[in-house]
């Protein structure tokens, strides 16, 4: 006999694996019966009352042929350590909660908080550049002191880049898949699919076993968008998943946010036409899109001066400190950590270059030499 709430579980995969049963219809059921278990024990009067179930539905309900195997699937996923969490279970993630759309279940692997204080989806397009391959990963950077989790697609180009990016960075980082756990693709990404699993991992509103179709990728752009604070497209042509991405954010009332291209290649049309029809903000810098995000709780390190660095100013010293503890840093987060303003903070890294102490770098970057 399985415990009660096993089979609430295995109740609600068969309504999700009954044909022609979406899940807004798969919440009015459960909703109007009092339960998933309950939608099984309904007679057919009752269940033809259901807004949006007719004849036909009601009849495959009755038939009950799905509930072996929602038992096969859920034993399954108990096997193979995946975890399952249901819409109304209260660690479901709470961004997906009030929409309309959301999944019923997500089954993942890994170790994530879904319910971080802050979310960043990075989206793009399969053909990136090494502009965008650059600027990817320089977001990534810039992120860790605001510690988000990152959400992407685990596809090629600019997905697989975030995500290896935040491997290195040991930032959190989430893949959503448009296919069951066990079907990676593309199956290239499997080694990094894996690693992402000790913060973070992969997720999907698919069976195991599911293969990834062509109508499943939008489905998966809508998770990305839902988890999601804000959403960053990198590069992306006229058409692509990543402006589908940009729809679904919208639609959830979400920030969304384009780094600009130059006119005339090909893979920017897309974030260029976001900026030019004010469908996303123009992404200038990590720090200007916190600022427009009130992320203004960034932890501020706490920055004991070296004894190295004995000999330079107390400012000098402290950037220096700061350049030692985070490798490569912008200069509006040298500025936000240390406190110093930002035309002072310009001088005196000029006057430490001329020491012979940091370098500047590419994207008003600097770095210990």
């Amino acid at each position: 006999m399985l415990p009660s709430t096993d089979a609430e579980k295995i109740c609600i995969l068969a309504l999700i694996h009954t044909p022609g049963i979406g899940s807004v219809t798969v919440r009015q059921l459960i909703s109007y019966c009092g339960g998933a278990s309950n939608v099984f024990l309904a007679d057919y009067k009752k269940l033809i009352r259901v807004p949006g179930v007719g004849e036909k539905m009601a009849k495959a309900i009755l038939g009950k042929t799905s509930l072996d195997i929602a038992e096969r699937e859920f034993t399954n996923c108990g096997k193979t350590g995946t975890g399952l969490l249901f819409f109304n279970d209260p660690l479901y993630p709470s961004r997906l909660k009030p929409l309309y759309d959301s999944p019923i279940v997500l089954y993942y692997h890994g170790n994530i908080e879904f319910n971080a204080a802050r979310t960043v989806g990075i989206v793009g397009t399969r053909k990136i550049s090494e502009y965008g391959k650059s600027v990817t990963e320089s977001i990534i950077l810039d992120l860790v002191p605001f510690a988000p989790l990152i959400v992407s697609g685990l596809a090629y180009g600019v997905d697989i880049t975030a995500h290896r990016a935040c491997l290195k960075q040991n930032l959190p980082t989430i893949g959503v898949m448009a296919s069951g756990l066990d079907v990676i693709y593309p199956a290239v990404h499997r080694r990094t699919a894996t690693e992402m699993q000790q913060s973070g991992g992969i997720v999907t509103e698919n069976a195991l076993g599911t293969k990834p179709d062509f109508m499943r990728f939008p489905a998966r752009n809508r998770i990305i968008a839902g988890l999601s604070d804000v959403t960053i497209v990198v590069e992306s042509g006229r058409k692509g998943g990543s402006l589908i991405t940009v729809e679904f954010a919208q639609n959830y009332h979400r920030e969304v946010f384009a780094v600009p291209g130059m006119i005339e290649e090909p893979h920017s049309e897309g974030c260029n036409l976001l900026i030019r029809d004010n469908k996303a903000s123009i992404f200038t810098s990590v720090g200007d899109m916190a600022l427009a995000l009130g992320w203004g709780g960034a932890e501020k390190p706490a920055v004991s001066l070296p004894l190295s660095f004995d000999g330079f100013t107390q400012d000098e010293g402290q950037v220096l400190a700061l350049l030692k503890q985070q490798g490569i840093v912008q200069i509006d987060e040298l500025a936000w950590h240390s406190g110093i303003h930002l035309n002072r903070l310009a001088a005196l890294l000029l006057n430490l270059e001329f020491q012979g102490m940091v370098r500047s770098l590419p994207g008003k970057k600097y770095a210990l030499i």
